[in-house]
């Protein structure tokens, strides 16, 4: 599956939840275990590069998993 070209480097949880089709606790879980939250007053905004270097570390390589 081709990877759909993103413009925003920096979202909300409700937005990035959105764009990786998972609910909005996840999404939070998820930017909170990878250190990729920005809080500026009372907004949180998520680094997208973080995030995707953060799931790129659960990828399944083990053949047998996939037979």
């Amino acid at each position: 599956m081709e990877k759909k070209e993103r413009s925003k480097r920096f979202v909300r949880y409700p937005e990035g939840a959105e764009m990786y089709s998972m609910s909005t606790s996840k999404f939070m879980q998820i930017a909170k275990d990878s250190h990729a939250c920005y809080k500026l007053n009372q907004m949180v905004l998520v680094n997208l590069d973080i995030i995707d270097e953060y799931l790129e570390t659960f990828h399944i390589v083990d053949d047998d998993f996939y037979k």
